[in-house]
């Protein structure tokens, strides 16, 4: 399997591709970057079958649109999502089939209320790999309090990632700092977000935060449900 990780750094997205056999998916893909991923995918000579958004972005444009216009992909995103533009919806345990591998959506909403992971299931060669989305980042994890956020859901959502095997690898959909990736391991003991006693301090820990929302989310989400092209 062809396995690439793809940074924007404007906004500190992370987009992957994973192909198998010369069949091709793109994971959370950015709309300032559409010719970096044909390019990509061309030089490797992939057929993009699949571009998928783990949930409806808020901090940047999506290329699933534009994908699907310049490639013939199918553009998928999660069923609570309420968007009419994807080619398809993906809805909890989907099976997403590229090559001979497939991608498993897993609902774990709390950052939005239509927030997915992929997990790749490993092998006895191989961890598994978890594409984390916004609910699970490196030592961090995705804020609550806007898009239908709901930080008890989001707890129900970490707990159940937690309990895959510790070396399931963590694969984010942003980075702040450059960290690249983790482990299930990893994150249970050293991300100070799960050190805390359960839901309710959890949400008390997420209530505190006071961020300011996303510089482009009132461009974002309205572009976003229409899979980048408003």
């Amino acid at each position: 399997m062809l396995f690439r990780q793809l940074f924007d750094s404007t906004s500190s997205t992370y987009t992957y591709l994973l192909a198998d056999r010369g069949e091709a998916l793109l994971i959370d893909p950015v709309k300032d970057k559409l010719d970096d991923y044909l390019r990509l995918l061309r030089e490797l000579d992939l057929s993009l079958l699949l571009a998928l958004d783990t949930h409806t972005h808020a901090d940047h444009i999506t290329a699933l649109g534009d994908l699907r216009d310049a490639t013939g992909c199918r553009a998928g995103i999660g069923a609570q999502s309420g968007s009419a533009c994807a080619s398809f919806t993906f809805a909890e345990d989907q099976r997403l089939a590229f090559g001979g591998r497939e991608l498993v959506a897993w609902y774990t909403p709390g950052h939005t209320d239509d927030s997915y992971c992929f997990l790749l299931p490993g092998s006895d060669r191989e961890p598994a790999k978890l594409f984390s989305g916004d609910t699970l980042l490196i030592r961090g994890t995705g804020r609550t309090d806007f898009q239908n956020g709901d930080a008890h859901a989001q707890w129900a959502s970490l707990q159940r990632l937690l309990a895959l095997p510790g070396d399931t690898e963590v694969w984010p959909g942003h980075d702040y700092k450059g960290w690249t990736r983790s482990s299930i391991a990893e994150e249970a003991t050293h991300n100070p977000r799960l050190q805390v006693p359960g839901a309710e301090a959890y949400a008390e820990l997420m209530a505190n935060l006071k961020m300011p929302n996303p510089r482009l989310m009132d461009i974002a989400v309205p572009a976003n449900r229409a899979c980048g092209n408003p």
